[in-house]
């Protein structure tokens, strides 16, 4: 994955002279649902020139409990481009008397990857302190003098849930000559508000008293709820390229000929390994053959080298060693492909759970990922190029309905990543169960995954059969299995479709009623607990809509009758649909349930009807279905 400057989540404090920040003298409405406080929050930025900027930071975080730990790490990303200094590290106690305080000598220093396997310029200088009560108070500054000046970070008042804020200010002095653009994006739901000051060559923006944003169910992420700030300055520095962003146009041809162009070099090796394809049909069918030659031959491992980590590996590099990261093997396609004669462009995009888009109205370096697109008359093609065992032309949930900037010769375009419809994000069930007399049941059954539910299933492709069948029991533990075996695990990476097969028996299913037995007429759903929420504060979301589609056979035992049977049942709702029907006859009793879930985000005031919607769902695969002895 491309790097991304977090450089806001580290800004702090008063840089003048040390503070005491008692826990007594928290508000306590900030309390409330955090795990740290933070008490304040400086960034000076001090821009001097198209390749010097200057940053202080200074940060003021009181942990409340150990939850809070790791939010409160103090760590200082840097690489070749960025001088460090004035590092300094206070811990206080609860009641602000200073515990002991700590330099650069007690900071830990590592390649600033989390995949561990990689070459980068890029690392990171951690210190983390082990509490010996709570709360206490760390106090953590530095400086930072960098010639790279197009990343400057977004003033956002946190990052992450359980935090809540005091005092923020980020105050930028720009000397340089070089206009600085910033755009204000208000909180959508009124939860916090920036407040700007100074003017011409001096500006402040702060944030006063944000609560934390409690970590409960169906909560968007802190991005979409929370006001940021952006900046952006008309003329940068990248690693000694220098280049303009005055438009998407501009920064598209400075980012082509700089970090496209010269890594677009083919080889005799390269010619010769598509040649060996003996590429025969349509475009589709020659980028697939490409893609999945690709996929068999590298591997991703994190390389960040070339122009502050954002330049690609050569292919020449990819094909001799067979990995890159997502940017080289991006590139390794995009050149197998113009070899092929088939135009392709690389595409960067912001990749997470928060569909995060760029803004049109607001050019700015980012995006912390790399993919593919190929045009074609029949639409585009997109290609995910660091998974071995993703399909042709898939794009998973992290990528899906946001933009990416497309690097063309011409500029960037800003193009939208494909939109899965439920009935695309589908899981259909087909179970045959016997039911026993002992209460138990055995049963055979087929699965089947598209969209966003096949990427959930490639976790099987690695295990083998026994860690297979662990990792179904503990996906379907609402059966409570006695034992079961996957078969038949077919990913078929042409259509993005997983299949497979269980044989599977569990004891207990059935319960006795004198000469009858009863049992759940949904053998495997989800059981998860919905809860009324009176207080809820802030709105919810489905992140992805989706269709679940179940057959089920019952057979039950000779000399029995199915006495009674649910009621048909259909509920529809704004969330979306649910249907529960039974057939029956002499020996079987056949089930078949419908879910579809609509996408969305809803205001808080919907959210006990959500609520509602989703325990009548619960209520009917749970209802149960009566047979007796005759």
């Amino acid at each position: 994955m491309m790097k991304i400057l977090f450089l806001g989540a580290l800004s702090t404090a008063s840089m003048y002279f040390a503070q005491i920040y008692p826990a007594s003298s928290i508000p306590e409405n900030l309390k409330k649902n955090a795990n740290v406080v933070i008490r304040k929050d400086l960034t000076i930025v001090q821009i001097n020139k198209i390749d010097d900027i200057k940053y202080q930071y200074n940060t003021v975080t009181t942990v409340l409990n150990k939850d809070g730990n790791e939010k409160a790490i103090a760590y200082i990303p840097y690489d070749k481009a960025r001088n460090i200094s004035d590092i300094k590290v206070t811990i206080y106690d609860e009641s602000g008397k200073k515990i002991k305080s700590y330099s650069k000598s007690d900071f830990s220093d590592f390649a600033n990857n989390r995949q561990g396997i990689f070459y980068s310029d890029n690392r990171i200088m951690i210190f983390s302190y082990t509490p010996v009560q709570y709360p206490y108070t760390i106090d953590f500054s530095y400086q930072s003098q960098d010639k790279n000046t197009i990343f400057i970070p977004d003033f956002v008042p946190f990052y992450s849930t359980n935090t809540s804020l005091e005092d923020a200010q980020m105050k930028i002095v720009n000397t340089s000559g070089i206009d600085l653009r910033t755009k204000v994006y208000p909180s959508k739901y009124n939860y916090a508000s920036v407040i700007e000051g100074g003017n011409g060559s001096e500006k402040t923006y702060s944030y006063k008293n944000v609560p934390a944003i409690d970590d409960i169910s169906m909560i968007p992420e802190p991005i979409k709820i929370l006001p940021k700030v952006s900046f952006a300055l008309t003329k940068f520095n990248l690693a000694g390229k220098q280049g303009t962003l005055n438009n998407w146009g501009d920064f598209g041809i400075w980012y082509y000929n700089n970090l496209v162009e010269p890594v677009a070099v083919s080889t005799p090796e390269i010619k010769a390994e598509v040649a060996a394809l003996q590429l025969q049909g349509s475009v589709e069918e020659k980028v697939k053959k490409i893609y999945q030659y690709m996929q068999t031959k590298t591997r991703y491992i994190y390389v960040g080298l070339g122009i502050g980590g954002w330049l690609p590996m050569m292919p020449d590099e990819v094909y001799k060693k067979g990995y890159g990261d997502c940017k080289g093997l991006t590139n390794y396609m995009k050149t197998l492909l113009n070899e092929a004669g088939i135009p392709s462009y690389y595409c960067v995009i912001n990749s997470g759970l928060s569909q995060v888009s760029f803004d049109p109205d607001f050019p700015k370096m980012g995006g912390n990922h790399a993919i593919l697109m190929v045009p074609t008359e029949n639409g585009n093609i997109w290609l995910e190029n660091t998974s071995q065992q993703t399909a042709f032309n898939h794009l998973g949930s992290s990528t899906t309905d946001r933009n990416v900037l497309s690097i063309k010769k011409n500029g960037i375009e800003l193009i939208n990543t494909p939109v899965y419809s439920a009935d695309q994000n589908k899981e259909k069930q087909k179970l045959k169960i016997k039911i026993e007399e002992d209460n138990s049941i055995a049963g055979k059954g087929s699965f089947f995954y598209t969209g966003n539910q096949y990427d959930d299933n490639l976790r099987f492709v690695n295990l083998n059969p026994k860690e297979q069948s662990e990792a179904l029991k503990k996906r379907f533990d609402v059966l409570n299995f006695e034992k079961v075996e996957m078969k038949n695990f077919v990913n078929n990476k042409d259509n993005a479709v997983i299949t497979f097969d269980l044989d599977f028996k569990t004891n207990n299913y059935c319960k006795n009623a004198g000469s009858s037995l009863i049992f759940r007429a949904v053998p495997i759903f989800s059981d998860s607990v919905y809860k009324i929420d009176e207080n809820r504060e802030l709105p919810f979301e489905t992140r992805q809509s989706f269709e679940d589609e179940y057959e089920i056979s019952f057979t039950i035992p000779k000399g029995y009758k199915t006495d009674e049977i649910p009621n048909d049942t259909s509920i529809s709702s704004e969330f979306g649909n649910y249907n529960l029907s039974f057939v029956k006859n002499e020996e079987e009793i056949k089930v078949t349930r419908k879910l579809q879930i609509n996408k969305g985000t809803y205001p808080k005031e919907k959210y006990n009807d959500y609520v509602g919607f989703r325990k009548k769902i619960l209520n009917m695969d749970n209802s149960k279905i009566l047979i007796t002895k005759i």
